[in-house]
């Protein structure tokens, strides 16, 4: 399964949407998608399963890279 990671790359400031950024992350659950991001310095918002027509949209985005941890 492929999740996407909303974060904050500087986890000491409060959340502005206008800094989001994500990570896209092979894992087996929403908490080993977590686990695998655990050794970034970086304040996770949201994580959310992408498949199907969902993930072929984003594969279509160019800076679409699975992150590998």
């Amino acid at each position: 399964m492929i999740y996407k990671v909303f974060y904050q790359p500087r986890p000491d400031q409060v959340p502005v949407r206008e800094n989001t950024r994500s990570y896209y992350v092979e894992a087996n659950s929403e908490r080993e998608a977590r686990k695998k991001l655990a050794d970034k310095n970086i304040s996770i918002e949201f994580v959310q399963q992408i498949s199907g027509v969902f993930l072929e949209y984003e594969k279509q985005n160019p800076n679409f890279q699975i992150e590998q941890g």
